[in-house]
């Protein structure tokens, strides 16, 4: 069956090519994490994204810690074939850490190059018909410690939290699903990362549940042509982190579970999306004085090269 809008008849592959031509589609997708749709085989694709953090009001009042950390992350994604495609991932990071120390206030602080993450992704599941199609996409990566995780300061060694990198090999695996129709797209992850122990330190372990709602909101109908498309996005995040242990011990101010909703827009045309949104924490149970986020405000640019 062909959904029809307006008096165009269009299915989901015509629309592909609307977006992006038929050899370099792109398509909405989420902002905070992937999706399932595929590279093309041989292609490249390049994602740029702002990602600006803030802590909220210090449950610790004595240190009356301030944590503000911004970096830009890029993606780069080639399709090795029809349902495998490789990315990696690279920060450049600043972190800096207002806390008062014995009655002065001081900044800790790093900035360059943070840890580098490669993911394999293999279409496990396709499902097409007119108007519609549906997704299924395992992942495994690795995280190497490219960035360093030995800075200091006049007060010594940073805390592990201020370091560019973690210093270990870290392990992430997980599950993408999409299914995308002609007006909307939902996307849904599963997704676990192992840390492992370095220089005596170990960040928890992290579990996630992400959920994305792309909206076209322009045009309201599909026509002729090559249009732009404006979507609505609307994501949840659920992060459940287990608590760092640093010598085997577990750290009580440390890890906990919390709940984004993070609102976003995205402009799609034949060759690049320009995207922003922010991430609103809607739950957060921390442990002890954990710092919590006040937002996460995300921004950036994907481009099929």
């Amino acid at each position: 069956m062909t959904t029809t809008h307006g008096a165009a008849k269009v299915t989901i592959t015509s629309l592909a090519g609307l977006l992006l031509g038929a050899a370099c589609p792109a398509w909405p997708a989420p902002i905070t994490f992937n999706t399932a749709l595929p590279v093309h085989e041989g292609g490249w694709v390049l994602r740029e994204q702002f990602v600006l953090s803030k802590n909220a009001d210090d449950p610790d009042p004595a240190a009356d810690r301030n944590m503000r950390a911004s970096g830009l992350v890029s993606v780069l994604g080639y399709g090795v074939s029809r349902d495998f495609a490789l990315f990696g991932v690279l920060p450049y990071l600043d972190k800096r850490l207002d806390v008062n120390v014995a009655g002065e206030r001081v900044t800790r602080s790093d900035e360059g190059v943070g840890d580098l993450t490669v993911i394999g992704r293999y279409t496990a599941y396709t499902s097409d018909a007119p108007g519609r199609t549906f997704r299924i996409a395992p992942f495994l990566g690795v995280k190497a410690p490219t960035g360093p995780d030995d800075a200091r300061d006049d007060l010594g060694r940073l805390p592990p939290t201020v370091q560019l990198g973690a210093g270990s090999w870290d392990f992430l695996g997980g599950v993408v699903a999409t299914h995308q129709t002609l007006d909307f797209q939902v996307d849904a992850q599963l997704a676990y990362r192992a840390n492992r122990e370095a220089n005596g330190f170990r960040f928890g372990d992290v579990g996630g549940l992400d959920v994305s709602l792309q909206y076209r909101l322009w045009p309201q109908r599909l026509g002729s042509g090559i249009p732009a498309f404006l979507y609505g996005v609307l994501e949840a995040n659920l992060v459940h982190a287990r608590k760092n242990r640093l010598g085997g011990i577990r750290d009580p101010n440390s890890g906990g579970t919390t709940l984004f909703l993070s609102p976003g827009l995205q402009y799609v045309t034949r060759k690049w999306i320009l995207e922003a949104g922010v991430q609103i924490p809607v739950v957060q149970d921390l442990n002890g004085t954990a710092l919590k986020n006040d937002h996460i405000f995300n921004a950036g640019f994907r481009i099929n090269l």
